[in-house]
């Protein structure tokens, strides 16, 4: 598990291609300093397990399936991540529980600079939509931030987005200050959300054989099909 706050930024120094998978090697001095053999570090939000490491590097390994989910399918040597190790018991929670385990990514659709911040805007995946609300947690490139806005329930769904405000020290610690329009990111949504959202469409295909179909109250869209439970209950 891991908490969104960035240690360090990390340059990618190797990318070997094994069949369908990569071994990726990273510069990061801080996150090695007492890293272990299997131990997990976030790179940009995805979690990756060390399988070697010097006292400035280590590689791991990354399968087909989080190359294609994730940024990291486009990684180049040079490119920059945001570095993070696992978090500890006892340390303080600083962001939000992060798992590593991105949803998908997004595209910067636009960035806008205020005195001293920057918003910015990035499209939003319409099975991603139910879960990304107005002040809501989210992880972008493995940073712990609030949803500042996000686009209204009648948005077309392929129009969707999300934005969130990035203050001086996000933008200076992190990779999210050089991203650009047309850049993508890896996104991770709020664990529990997506809980939720897996509870709701269970509960819908067994409400039926229970004689009790009721839509949710006022639900439309991916969670129109819920069921209310019964009051009885």
């Amino acid at each position: 598990m891991f908490t969104g706050i960035i240690e360090e930024l990390g340059t990618v120094t190797a990318v070997e291609q094994h069949g369908d998978s990569v071994a990726l090697t990273v510069r990061g001095p801080v996150v090695v300093q007492d890293a272990r053999h299997g131990d997990s570090i976030a790179t940009s939000g995805v979690c990756l397990t060390v399988v070697e490491q010097t006292p400035e590097t280590f590689t791991a390994f990354v399968m087909k399936q989080t190359l294609d989910m994730s940024a990291h399918g486009s990684l180049a040597v040079g490119d920059r991540l945001n570095l993070e190790r696992a978090a500890s018991v006892g340390d303080r929670l600083g962001g939000h529980i992060v798992q590593g385990h991105v949803d998908g990514t997004a595209t910067v659709l636009e960035t806008a600079d205020g005195d001293g911040w920057r918003r910015v805007r990035f499209s939003l995946a319409p099975d991603l939509s139910p879960l990304v609300v107005d002040k809501g947690s989210i992880a972008i490139d493995g940073v712990s931030l609030t949803v500042s806005a996000v686009s209204s329930e009648d948005t077309p769904a392929a129009d969707s987005w999300f934005e969130v405000s990035l203050i001086p020290e996000t933008l200076e610690a992190t990779t999210l200050g050089a991203r650009v329009p047309g850049d993508r990111v890896n996104i991770e949504t709020d664990v529990l959300a997506r809980h939720v959202r897996r509870m709701l469409r269970l509960d819908a295909a067994v409400r039926p054989l229970e004689g009790d179909a009721r839509p949710l109250a006022g639900a439309t869209g991916p969670l129109a099909g819920a069921a209310l439970g019964q009051e009885a209950r």
